[in-house]
């Protein structure tokens, strides 16, 4: 049976849940706070060492004004709320992306966030917020050729924004959308990707314990006979 040490989550499908069920995108962002929770709780139950989650994407900032303001909003809140209760489930925070480029209170929020929980033992969450994978690589060589390095797959990958973290196991997309959307493309060569129907805010933990055990019986190659 595979071990599954890292689940990545494209969380597809909020806005189109908030207009569906509430006439609001933002109420559909709301709603997926919950099933990022759940997620999270199973992670733990299962012994999973890091999940990934893409939150907001460098080609996100096309979105209207209102609502990027109310996803930043959103976060800043949930995590000054929520400190307490992750510190306590020992949980890692680390932040991945172009976090410089973030408004200045979400920014200090994330840093007091990494802060407090950088020496807790248990799962390691990776919010991925203003992130892309073709940055995040243009980034690496730019930092590679700046330490006059030469450019590898070990230097490449010890210069991304995800280093010291293993490759993911899984990738999950919600939302009824077969894409990748520009996320961690270096590094999901060899991950085994479920795509599923339903919209973030729906997904359970029935659906993830369903996508753990198909996992766990796939033969994994990879590229071998």
């Amino acid at each position: 049976m595979n071990p599954i040490k890292h689940v990545a989550i494209i969380m597809d499908g909020n806005g189109r849940w908030g207009i569906k069920h509430k006439n609001s995108r933002n109420a559909g962002h709301r709603a997926g706070l919950n099933t990022v929770e759940l997620v999270i709780n199973e992670c733990i139950e299962v012994d999973i060492k890091y999940l990934t989650l893409y939150t907001f994407s460098t080609e996100n900032w096309k979105r209207p004004k209102k609502e990027i303001n109310f996803l930043f909003d959103l976060l800043e809140n949930f995590l000054s709320r929520k400190i307490n209760k992750l510190i306590k489930k020992k949980i890692k925070l680390r932040f991945i992306g172009e976090i410089n480029k973030l408004p200045l209170k979400l920014k200090k929020q994330i840093k007091i966030s990494e802060k407090q929980t950088a020496k807790n033992p248990g799962l390691q969450v990776n919010i991925a917020l203003n992130y892309g994978s073709k940055n995040e690589l243009i980034n690496s060589i730019k930092i590679i050729n700046k330490k006059n390095i030469k450019v590898n797959e070990n230097n490449i990958n010890n210069n991304l924004f995800t280093n010291k973290t293993p490759e993911p196991d899984i990738l999950i997309r919600t939302g009824n959308t077969q894409r990748l959307s520009n996320f961690m493309l270096w590094q999901i060569a060899y991950t085994e990707i479920f795509f599923e129907k339903k919209l973030w805010p729906d997904f359970n933990v029935n659906d993830l314990r369903k996508i753990f055990k198909k996992f766990k019986i796939i033969k994994r190659n990879f590229g071998s006979i």
